[in-house]
């Protein structure tokens, strides 16, 4: 079974870096991630449409590239989670996380029992990479290296966001900017103050609790703000907006010529 350096690395304090996928489900992206410097690839299936079999064969890429496989599944539920993890995926993020109790749900989906209520099929699925471990050792190995990842992007997310952050089990907390501030009715006003001081909320409960703040930076301003702020996961824009940006950009200086 392999390991997940960025679970290794976001608990001893350091920095993961990569990029979100909503768009891009192709065999090259993850390769192409991985060298461009990415630890890792969040793929999106809470917006994008994307199925499990796409997942599926997204996950495979990034093992074959050695590239961490995140997913964003719908919602907290159990058949969600749990699937994504099934077919490979290294951690996964729930959107709009409101509780300690809801964090504490998803944590149970992630583990097996006694630890929690995942549920065994093995040897059938990639997530224990069809090895012949013993069952007891891939439960083990399967707790340790699942990285949890709740999204805080509600005001009452922000409420509860220090209990969420010293749920045992979790190990992110990544602020979902464009929810947060169309919750709070200021959408996409990030300099208002009520948007700046759940910034600081994150942060500030992540560091209490040794978690790790993340959060998708649009640019390198953006990254570089949230760097100075404690956010130490951050993704790097995401496929759609890179391509268009860069497209953009060389479309522009070609019609100078």
């Amino acid at each position: 079974m392999l390991p997940n350096p960025v679970k290794t690395k976001l608990a001893k304090g350091e920095n993961a870096f990569g990029t979100v996928a909503f768009e891009f489900f192709t065999p090259g992206y993850p390769a192409i991630c991985k060298a461009a410097g990415a630890d890792f690839v969040l793929y999106d299936m809470e917006h994008s449409g994307a199925s499990f079999e796409t997942i599926k064969e997204q996950v495979q890429y990034c093992r074959g590239a050695d590239i961490v496989p995140l997913v964003r599944v719908p919602g907290p539920d159990y058949h969600f989670i749990a699937r994504a993890l099934d077919v490979g995926a290294m951690g996964i993020m729930v959107p709009m996380v409101e509780t300690a109790e809801v964090a504490r749900h998803i944590v149970s989906c992630t583990r097996y029992p006694t630890a929690g209520r995942r549920g065994s099929a093995f040897n059938v699925m990639p997530h224990d990479s069809y090895s012949a471990l013993p069952v007891t050792e891939k439960q083990k190995l399967a707790n340790e290296r699942t990285l949890v990842i709740c999204m805080a992007e509600t005001p009452k997310g922000i409420e509860n966001v220090d209990a969420i952050a010293a749920t045992e089990g979790v190990d992110v907390v990544w602020l979902g900017h464009f929810d947060l501030t169309s919750f709070m009715g200021i959408p996409a006003q990030f300099g208002d103050p009520r948007f700046v001081s759940a910034v600081a909320a994150i942060a500030t409960a992540c560091k209490k609790h040794g978690k790790t703040a993340a959060y998708m930076a649009a640019n390198e301003a953006a990254a570089r703000e949230f760097y100075d702020k404690g956010y130490r996961c951050l993704a790097y824009s995401a496929d759609v907006m890179l391509m268009q940006g860069a497209l953009a950009q060389g479309l522009a200086a070609l019609r100078k010529f």
